[in-house]
């Protein structure tokens, strides 16, 4: 069984033909897809493509490109929408200094209240980050500090000391498309040092389409091209990396039941 652990299925790209993207995944053997919420006004969606399908599961959150209309984003209202049925995760949220689509000071304390939220929850938090690593790296210091809380820097594209610090922290990661990309090296030599037992895979859909996709738009069914660069990385064959990341899916995504 292929997990796919971040999709983007809400997103108007799919508006023509979400079903048969859908059927498409579950035809490449994708069992499980995570819908990340990226906006609570859009977050009815997000939960309603949970609440319909059987294999797909949600979380709730803000992504850092739109703290700036959230600023009074409270931990208790993050709470009540993680109460939901088939809610896994806290996030998107983290820190975005590329676009600034978002004050940065904005950024970081919407990015605070998820932590805290996922404290309150036990569930786990989907971190963004993106040229954002001396913050990051403050901001995860401190509130691990506070209390620890199970986090997985999502498509992980930042720089080494952060990843070294995240891991010693007992970050897990989820591994892109962007693996894929010639010009990558940068990436692949991070995610030979990422803990084994601790890499998922995802698409991000529909962005970040692997090669030989790219360019196109992202499919759940195109995790497993993730799911192989990950394997010629690690040195692994594809069965024991499908096995490796399911079990670190299951461990992280803890309220998803393991069929």
């Amino acid at each position: 069984m292929l997990i796919d652990s971040h999709v983007n299925l809400h997103a108007p790209q799919f508006d023509d033909d979400r079903e048969e993207v859908i059927a498409r995944a579950r035809a490449a053997g994708v069992g499980i897809m995570v819908e990340i919420s990226d906006r609570l006004s859009t977050f009815e969606t997000t939960h309603g493509l949970a609440m319909a399908h059987s294999d797909i599961w949600c979380t709730v959150g803000v992504h850092p490109h739109e703290a700036r209309h959230y600023e009074d984003l409270t931990p208790e209202r993050l709470v009540e929408l993680a109460a939901r049925p088939r809610v896994v995760g806290i996030g998107e949220c983290g820190l975005d200094f590329h676009y600034d689509l978002s004050p940065r000071d904005v950024q970081a304390s919407v990015f605070r209240t998820h932590i805290e939220a996922a404290r309150r929850t036990s569930l786990p938090l989907i971190i963004h980050t993106r040229e954002a690593d001396a913050e990051m790296l403050k901001i995860l210091h401190e509130e691990t500090a506070i209390k620890p809380f199970k986090f997985l820097m999502h498509c992980y594209t930042s720089g080494v000391e952060l990843a070294r610090v995240a891991a010693e922290l007992g970050a897990w990661f989820s591994v892109s498309g962007i693996a894929t990309f010639k010009a990558a090296e940068e990436v692949r030599a991070i995610i030979r040092d990422m803990p084994a037992d601790r890499i998922i895979v995802e698409t991000d859909c529909p962005y970040l389409a692997p090669d030989p996709y790219r360019g196109r738009r992202n499919e759940p069914a195109y995790v497993g091209r993730v799911l192989e660069m990950l394997a010629n990385i690690r040195g692994w064959n594809e069965k024991d990396a499908e096995t490796i990341t399911n079990d670190a899916f299951f461990a992280l995504f803890d309220r998803v039941p393991r069929t």
